[in-house]
């Protein structure tokens, strides 16, 4: 099933409207949709390198947009919330994290989280619901969204851009793990500045 919608989102990726699908498939994918936008967004910027800042800004935006989806799905729906950390084999670390908030620990290891989960190949759409469950900030966790979603989907578009089929093959051998060790780097350097200014402060 995989493959068959990773070759389906491949060929709307070469439709006249793929514009509107990739607005579809990153919407859908920050949810509950398994292919990520990527596989439309690097042959999309290949095929047309005049707009490939477009091409980032509707990943982008229509990313964070499922994102909030998921994030009400959470706040909403607790049982197929449940369901969907059932699966994925989060709730009993989902629990621990929900009291650990209520007692005013955990917020910035599960910011780093939700900022990996927007930037790396983690399933962002289990980070995305699992936000609205433990009642997580909403404005933080649009303003994270929008930073780790564009920032991914703008250096995705942007060396495809550049590179072409040469980024492409990059991604299909080393893509993943290049972008967590990145992802890690940034919320090292996150943790630093924040432990700086508040040795100063």
């Amino acid at each position: 099933m995989f493959n068959t919608l990773y070759r389906k989102c491949l060929n709307l990726a070469a439709h006249k409207s793929s514009k509107y699908y990739l607005a579809v498939v990153s919407f859908i994918e920050s949810s509950f949709f398994p292919i990520p936008p990527d596989v439309m967004v690097i042959p999309m910027v290949i095929s047309k390198k005049d707009d490939f800042f477009k091409i980032f800004l509707i990943a982008t935006l229509f990313s964070v947009m499922g994102g909030i989806l998921g994030y009400l799905i959470g706040a909403f729906f607790f049982d197929i919330a449940m369901n969907v950390m059932t699966f994925y084999g989060y709730e009993d670390k989902l629990i621990s994290l929900k009291n650990n908030l209520i007692n005013n620990q955990g917020f910035f290891a599960w910011l780093s989280i939700l900022f990996l989960a927007g930037f790396t190949p983690l399933p962002y759409k289990v980070f995305t619901i699992a936000s609205g469950l433990i009642g997580f900030n909403l404005i933080i966790f649009i303003f994270i969204s929008l930073i780790s979603r564009g920032l991914r989907f703008f250096i995705v578009s942007y060396l495809s851009y550049k590179f072409g089929d040469l980024f492409t093959r990059f991604m299909d051998k080393n893509g993943s793990k290049w972008f967590t060790i990145i992802g890690i780097i940034i919320v090292i350097i996150g943790v630093i500045i924040y432990l700086i200014i508040k040795f100063h402060a």
